[in-house]
């Protein structure tokens, strides 16, 4: 048996599922998760001593590629001095202020500890400024595990969603209003029916957690259009796109200006930090200005924003980004020539950063879309590089992630391991 089975037969006994996020489990692909003992630059190695080309980067986070030294020398510095204080910092302050002056959306920013922290407090915030109580979100978009947000469509366009998960009571999603990703149709009706008592809609403007989907012309637009017409306020979820699909996030490609923000992954740099931030009207209405209650010991962790600090700044250099996308460009074109060549009927997409990898004809735009993928096909492909030595997200319905350590070897050697994964599909 090899290490990696051994030490999840192990965990299995004291953790439900032996892990600590479901899609670590492999349930959807098969087989034993990989236990990771160390990282660097593009690579992982596992308990078995077996290095991988990573494209998970920790979902996100190690766009500057793992363990960067002068990543590793401030959390190490930071450290020296106490782990956390439950008090406010001066590197609160330049985090703050890193964030403000690249995102111009952002006017007021509060830190936390992770996403699914940031995204539960924009909504309330958003519900709190503005005396509303219902949200509008769209299929397929994750947002975190936080009780309204844990919900699938109803069985009509205009209907309220069901909980996706047990211990959700329905009562607390009835104010979820669940839509397609891409359909303006359905965004102007639920408006029509429901405008005055709807406080903010919130979307990742570029998906990432059911596979990479990119909203269509007009879609985005759209939505800013409707929320300032009605009152609502308009959060973009960049949890994921945030420094990841360009220097200013999705807002800054397109040029559409959200009222609240969600950020985490990359600003902590590897450590567990989130954000969220906005309009400073409404950023005014958070305790202890305003009556929306938002605390946390942790928020703003000295070690954590140690990393961030020194992740943005290293992001900030010249061609950073450009480089970044070109390496990702390779990646996607190659993948889908390797593809096209051993007959596999497979498409790509990229942004930044990021990329997707589809089991279909073309690149899928709404969540119904994805899920008609060729599942079977992305598990044996899944497998097949794994077994050649490349790490990709163990799920048919996330994202992919290169980092700044992915040089062309690197890239040509994980196209080399697609073509011959792809000819060993059945």
């Amino acid at each position: 048996m090899s290490r990696n089975s051994e030490l999840f037969e192990r965990a299995c006994k004291t953790i439900p599922g032996g892990v600590n996020s479901p899609v670590r489990a492999f349930r959807s692909v098969g087989g034993a998760p990989r236990f990771i003992e160390r990282a660097n630059g593009a690579y992982v190695w596992d308990a078995d001593g077996t290095r991988y080309i990573d494209y998970v980067g920790s979902w996100g986070p190690a766009i500057l590629g793992h363990a960067h030294p002068e990543v590793v020398r401030a959390v190490q510095e930071a450290a020296v001095g106490g782990l956390s204080f439950g008090a406010p910092t001066e590197g609160e302050i330049e985090i703050a202020e890193a964030l403000v002056a690249r995102i111009p959306s952002i006017e007021k920013v509060r830190l936390v500890s992770s996403g699914t922290e940031a995204t539960m407090s924009a909504i309330r915030l958003a519900r709190g400024a503005t005396g509303r109580s219902k949200i509008i979100k769209f299929e397929g978009c994750y947002h975190g595990h936080a009780d309204s947000l844990l919900v699938k469509a109803g069985s009509g366009m205009l209907t309220f969603g069901n909980p996706t998960s047990a211990g959700v009571p329905a009562e607390f999603i009835q104010h979820t209003l669940v839509l397609d990703f891409n359909d303006n149709e359905a965004v102007e009706a639920a408006f029509r029916q429901h405008g005055a008592e709807i406080a903010c809609v919130i979307v990742e403007p570029i998906a990432g957690n059911m596979n990479l989907i990119k909203p269509q012309p007009g879609f985005l637009e759209g939505l800013r259009s409707l929320c300032t017409q009605h009152g609502a306020l308009l959060i973009f979820d960049e949890v994921m796109t945030g420094f990841r699909a360009g220097p200013q996030g999705v807002q800054g490609l397109t040029g559409i200006t959200p009222d609240l923000t969600t950020l985490a992954k990359v600003i902590g740099g590897g450590m567990p930090v989130g954000a969220f931030g906005g309009r400073a009207d409404v950023m005014e209405h958070i305790a202890p200005l305003g009556a929306v209650y938002q605390a946390g010991t942790l928020s703003g962790n000295p070690v954590a924003v140690a990393a961030g600090l020194v992740t943005l700044r290293l992001l900030a250099e010249p061609g950073f980004y450009e480089h970044l996308s070109e390496q990702t460009r390779k990646l996607s074109e190659g993948l889908a020539a390797a593809a096209k060549k051993a007959g596999v009927a497979a498409s790509t997409d990229y942004v930044g950063g990021m990329f997707g990898l589809y089991f279909a004809e073309s690149v899928p735009t709404t969540f119904a879309e994805v899920s008609r993928c060729n599942v079977d096909h992305f598990k044996q492909f899944f497998h097949e590089m794994l077994n050649r030595g490349v790490y990709l997200a163990p799920s048919a319905f996330e994202a992919g992630f290169v980092s700044a350590a992915h040089d062309d070897a690197i890239i040509d050697a994980t196209l080399v391991a697609a073509e011959e994964a792809f000819a060993a599909l059945k």
